[in-house]
């Protein structure tokens, strides 16, 4: 286990949050209609391992068909940040962190972090599409 503290922020940096994180456990990138249209990278943790650092009034939320997820994003500049939602088939509460806020990351870093693809357009999560590139 390679969990390592990271700082996030929007680009304005009005919304930062801190976040404990593995990502040699490994990423995922999805087709469904929301992650294919910000082109979602993210890697998830439980609650626990996520503290955002800011004053929430700056922090806009987007829900969009069951509700259950609350898409987060600075109402000053709109770039997306972070996921909170519950999901009972991957283990119940979590937070989505989109890797590319995370401001002390290395490019090589970046570069060996693995990525699970998801077909969430035809609500397979747990198999890959069958084109994966243009995610």
């Amino acid at each position: 286990m390679s969990i390592k503290k990271y700082e996030g922020s929007c680009h304005c940096k009005k919304v930062r949050f801190e976040v404990d994180l593995d990502l040699t456990k490994g990423s995922g990138r999805c087709n469904c209609s929301f992650c294919a249209k910000v082109r979602n990278w993210s890697a998830m943790v439980k609650p626990g391992a996520f503290k955002l650092l800011t004053n929430e009034q700056d922090v806009g939320l987007y829900q969009f068909n069951t509700n259950s997820n609350s898409h987060a994003f600075c109402k000053n500049c709109g770039i997306r940040t972070f996921t909170k939602g519950y999901v009972e088939q991957i283990g119940g509460h979590f937070v989505s962190i989109a890797i590319s806020t995370l401001d002390n990351i290395s490019p090589e870093e970046l570069s060996h972090v693995p990525i699970q693809y998801m077909d969430g357009l035809h609500n397979n999560w747990f198999n890959s599409p069958a084109e994966t590139k243009y995610l």
